[in-house]
């Protein structure tokens, strides 16, 4: 799309002459889209990849500080209260232990083994599943069985600060909270064995867990399940031997575990018929619940925390969803345009090509001027270096800055003057239309410079009788600065090869503002320039479609325009772009069922600009989301290398792009930065555009501030870009 410049009056000056430094809402909403996305992912992150685990098991050490009663005592340790004391299983009781989990697919198989032979047991749950689980562990408090800590994200608790440990403990307590209301005493550290291989490393945690007022279990009977050694052995390692009591580690979490259901329905019935009980395990030691209920704040703050959790996966399940469409829109634009491109550069370029009979009849080229003083000039005298007749109608809609009058200081031959009150760039063109005296008119804006051979290749389509409207090839003349390479890259690779495609596919959405042309009749025929949107080249091309008219794209009729300079600038055109394009979308909806030839543009045309200028647009940030998350959770190795794939092949369009464009390739050295910031920045203006559409909002032209530095084409034909002090820069007339 090129550059559009609506006219208004200047906005009236606020009465406070010290205004308030404010977040514009029109970044702020959008910025908090994004953000809450981010904090989204990244939560969901945090909770599945568990970044913050070591997965270090403890190496051996000594054990010169651990009290002989505790290396020779039972599995339940408590230093609570300054006590060390060890408490072992009775005999002909046992208590089932599984770790790791809740596991979606293993833990209700297990639990249901329970029940069916009426068994209790304790889960020892890490505080990542149980967010993401919440309803097995509200299972497993219903049916009886007791849940303990396995710390948030499963570290070494050995090499912990005491800080880490507390956050371990605090957010295991908060998952249990949430999901099943319950706080709980008992604590299982991660990588324990029996009480004998406790050491010095190990000891002052468990004492220090105890100060919290945690009785800490390990176990003395070991499946080693983990190591799938079979249903056989699983069942002879977890039995006890001569009738003693235990406490036996399972897994229902970490992998594969059928051998440990398989084995559990087996083992379950074999004792139970030798007399053992399979309590959990405040029963096996005829205590009190270590399970309490949670109220008031800390429930709630529990429940939110498990909301936040299962909104962050629902939410990135449709992110996913988004990046998934995202990626086959953007590969299959880059398929047609790299293909559809090729096909137009061959077909206009080959030799014999011709519209028809060559047009050589004057034109009427029509300016619409709204404080253009800075660059009126620049651009009469371009088009009076044309090498085809043209008359040259300005329209000066309301200038304050003495625009008309430097045009008629000039005194060139066949350069009118048409003056009216401010009424918008549509009202202009009309009145210009109206002024005219020729069958072909050119419009362009008052900040842009055509080179001699513009006009002449503009209205060649001409000759064929079917052409109702063409467009030129619009290019950045002010692409010194990032912002203006940025644009440069924009224009070339996304405008003009998107042309090529559309004008092979025959369904061009914009003729460019900057530099487009029309037939009269056809102009008549649609009722002229519409004020009803925003975009009104955009409409009026919309418009043309509907009417039956061909519309071409004619890449030699290049038109040098000034890009806006600033970041703000930036935004107010690229947001009345996208709000203006939507309004035209909306407005010829009807295109879609529109029969015969004149509906070929709403059964592909439409849809294409809907997919690829207001679809994929919104979710491109996706890509650049996604490869924050990958850097950070993993694999961050294959995440690199995607993105760096995706920039790969933005680059090889932007390439040929460039090659279709004779466009020297030293300006594509930015294109990884403007992917990563530029991409945001349209980001954020078309989901304010969706804001302002949906919630019906208004949206109003500002004029962008011009600083005339694009000068009129050399002989080369490429137009000359002076400095901004430069003495030659004329002041607005008073």
């Amino acid at each position: 799309m090129a550059s559009r410049t609506r006219r208004h009056g200047p906005a009236p000056r606020a009465r406070d002459s010290s205004p308030r430094r404010r977040v514009p809402m029109r970044l702020l909403l959008p910025s908090l889209v994004l953000v809450a996305l981010m904090a989204m992912l990244m939560l969901r992150g945090y909770v599945h990849s568990e970044i913050l685990a070591d997965h270090r098991v403890r190496p051996e050490a000594a054990t010169d500080k651990v009290p002989e009663k505790i290396l020779d005592g039972g599995p339940v340790i408590d230093t609570r209260s300054g006590r060390t004391t060890s408490i072992s299983v009775p005999d002909h009781r046992l208590v089932l232990t599984f770790d790791d989990g809740p596991d979606p697919t293993w833990t209700p198989k297990v639990l249901d083994v329970l029940k069916k032979h009426h068994a209790h047991a304790v889960f020892f749950v890490t505080g990542t599943m149980t967010s993401r689980y919440p309803e097995l562990v509200r299972r497993m408090v219903a049916e009886g069985h007791e849940v303990g800590l396995h710390t948030f994200n499963h570290p070494d608790l050995s090499y912990q600060s005491k800080k880490r440990i507390d956050w371990e403990l605090s957010q295991n307590q908060l998952a249990l909270a949430g999901a099943a209301g319950i706080r709980s005493s008992i604590f299982r550290p991660p990588y324990s064995s029996f009480a004998d291989a406790m050491d010095d490393k190990s000891w002052p945690v468990t004492q220090y867990i105890g100060t919290k007022g945690y009785l800490t279990v390990v176990n003395n009977t070991d499946s080693e399940d983990w190591r799938k050694p079979g249903v056989d052995e699983i069942i002879r390692r977890a039995t006890p031997h001569g009738g003693k009591g235990a406490i036996v580690l399972m897994h229902d979490s970490g992998g594969d575990r059928h051998q440990t259901v398989q084995a559990l329905d087996e083992f379950l019935p074999t004792l139970q018929k030798q007399g053992y009980e399979f309590d959990n395990l405040t029963e096996a030691l005829d205590a009190p619940s270590a399970l309490t209920k949670v109220s008031g704040i800390d429930l709630w703050k529990g429940k939110a925390w498990i909301f936040l959790v299962g909104a962050s996966d629902g939410i990135t399940s449709v992110m996913v969803v988004g990046l998934s469409v995202v990626g086959a829109l953007v590969i299959a634009r880059f398929v047609l345009m790299l293909l559809l491109s090729g096909v137009h550069a061959r077909r206009v370029r080959r030799r014999g090509f011709r519209w028809g009979p060559p047009v050589t009849e004057p034109v009427s080229v029509l300016v619409p001027a709204y404080n253009e003083a800075k660059c009126i000039e620049n651009t009469v005298r371009s088009l009076m270096a044309s090498e085809h007749p043209v008359e040259v109608i300005v329209v000066d809609d309301g200038s304050s800055d003495g625009t008309a009058r430097i045009v008629e200081a000039m005194g060139l031959p066949n350069v009118r003057v048409v003056r009216q009150l401010n009424a918008g760039k549509p009202a202009a063109l009309n009145r210009g239309l109206a002024n005219a005296r020729h069958d072909i008119i050119v419009m362009m804006d008052g900040d842009t410079v055509f080179e001699p051979a513009t006009v002449r290749e503009l209205v060649q389509p001409f000759g064929d009788p079917r052409v109702g409207a063409v467009a030129g090839n619009a290019k950045v003349g002010n692409r010194d600065s990032l912002i203006g390479a940025w644009q440069h890259i924009e224009y070339v690779m996304g405008f003009n090869l998107d042309r090529r495609m559309y004008d092979i596919l025959r369904c061009m959405p914009t003729i460019p503002g900057a530099v487009g042309a029309f037939r009269r009749s056809a102009l008549e025929r649609v009722g002229g320039m519409s004020d009803d949107t925003l975009a009104e080249d955009t409409d009026i091309t919309m418009a043309m479609h509907r009417d039956g008219w061909r519309v071409v794209y004619a890449e030699k009729a290049r038109a040098w325009t000034e890009a806006p300079e600033s970041v703000q600038q930036l935004w107010s055109q690229r947001y009345r772009w996208s709000y203006g394009t939507m309004q035209a979308i909306w407005k010829h909806r009807r295109a879609l069922v529109e029969r015969g030839p004149s509906g070929r543009f709403g059964r592909v045309g439409l849809p294409l600009v809907s997919l690829f200028m207001v679809v994929a647009p919104l979710l491109a940030p996706l890509i650049d989301v996604f490869l924050l998350y990958g850097v950070v959770f993993g694999p961050t190795q294959k995440t690199i290398v995607a993105w760096l794939g995706v920039l790969a092949i933005q680059a090889t369009c932007a390439a040929y792009a460039f090659r279709l464009d004779r466009e020297r390739m030293t300006h594509l050295i930015s294109l990884p930065l403007q992917q990563i910031l530029y991409r945001q920045l349209m980001y954020v203006v078309l989901l304010q555009s969706w804001i302002t559409a949906l919630t019906g909002g208004r949206l109003r032209w500002q004029k962008l501030r011009r600083t005339g530095v694009v000068e009129a084409p050399g002989a080369d034909g490429v137009p000359r870009q002076r400095t901004r002090n430069s003495s030659s820069d004329r002041r607005p007339v008073a």
